[in-house]
């Protein structure tokens, strides 16, 4: 999530040249370009958001026991079907798994009841390298004032990858006992298994991690396609192998129309579907207006961060605190209030005229 804006264009042409030039990794385990369009071809286009409940600081807030909140998500997810959305990109939690695994699966077939009610299909994101690098179970910090995301918390902790030999066994039954409780359920859109791979420094360290991801859950026996989203050009490693294991291909883009259709452009040499997971930065000129419309008119699945705007802060752009007011002149991320209404009227009815409702 901490970016530059980017237009990944040449990037992703460099790592497919890369990638058909030799196999470094496994492609074969990948879904067919076949059967990935017809996969695409059951579901259809849609749009919806990056979704954490507004009174939910981070991951673990949102799935512990404590602070799972299933009628705030209800109420708040009534919002999102009133937009004509239909997909979430929702953030899991080793750390509550750990805690209970049975309970943690428990709240995600709740959360997944709740979404079915209001039309909604969601993807789950496994691990994430974004943020602070250390985190527990149980109460989470408050909110530093216009700091953007300022509990969000990376999935493992920093302090335990050093030691893969334990870490390793313990990811992979987290990740091999959630697809394969719920392979087959065709509540779930699809799996995200890593979001932003060496982000916050890690650079090429994270890459163990990211390829035994993708082969854990197919492992596990998943029905629903898997993806990593490609979000740099300063990490060409990464790209490639995302771009080589990916069933559905997938990308994050702050910038403006004419960026994501070059990324897209660009995509469309891997004949697979193509799904933006992040995107929507006003102060980047990454707004509904000049996006949506472009993902629409090319039948990608546009995922824009953030809805309510709430305890992660995420009104406030990356690198722009701003501790001494109640919220920005210009919102960077989120559609809604706490209460529901709109931060703009005009993106709320762009939302709803791209979606098809009409009033």
């Amino acid at each position: 999530m901490r970016k530059i804006c980017i237009c990944l264009a040449a990037a992703l042409l460099a790592a497919g040249c890369a990638q058909n030039g030799k196999k470094a990794v496994t492609p074969s385990e990948q879904w067919t370009p076949k059967q990935a369009q017809a996969w695409y071809a059951a579901q259809g286009w849609r749009s919806g958001c990056d979704y954490i409940p507004a009174n939910a600081i981070n991951q673990i807030e949102m799935w512990s026991e404590e602070t799972f909140d299933a009628a705030r998500i209800d109420k708040e997810l009534g919002w999102a079907e009133a937009l004509g959305f239909k997909t979430l990109r929702v953030y899991l939690s080793s750390v509550v798994w750990n805690h209970d695994a049975e309970g943690f699966k428990g709240r995600m077939d709740s959360f997944l009841a709740i979404c079915e009610e209001h039309g909604i299909r969601p993807l789950f994101v496994f691990f994430d390298d974004c943020w602070n690098e250390e985190s527990s179970y149980g109460p989470q910090p408050a909110p530093k004032p216009g700091i953007h995301n300022s509990g969000w918390v990376q999935d493992p902790s920093v302090s335990l990858r050093a030691d893969t030999t334990a870490l390793f066994p313990n990811l992979e039954a987290y990740v091999k006992d959630v697809v394969g409780h719920f392979r087959g359920d065709e509540r779930i859109l699809l799996w995200d298994v890593y979001n932003e791979p060496g982000n916050s420094g890690h650079k090429l360290s994270s890459m163990p991690l990211l390829k035994n991801a993708f082969r854990w859950a197919r492992e596990a026996g998943n029905t629903q396609p898997l993806t990593a989203g490609v979000w740099s050009k300063d990490l060409p490693e990464y790209n490639a192998v995302q771009l080589a294991l990916s069933d559905i291909i997938s990308y994050h883009c702050y910038s403006d129309g004419a960026a994501q259709q070059a990324a897209i452009d660009t995509l469309r040499r891997f004949d697979r579907p193509i799904v933006c997971t992040e995107y929507m930065a006003r102060t980047a000129n990454s707004t509904f207006q000049n996006c949506l419309p472009v993902l629409k008119a090319q039948d990608v699945i546009a995922i824009n961060w953030g809805f309510v705007a709430g305890k992660t802060n995420t009104i406030f752009a990356w690198s722009t605190p701003m501790p001494d007011v109640a919220e920005p002149p210009l919102w960077f991320h989120d559609i809604l209030r706490q209460d529901g209404t709109p931060y703009s009227e005009a993106e709320v009815a762009c939302i709803k005229q791209v979606n098809g409702i009409r009033e």
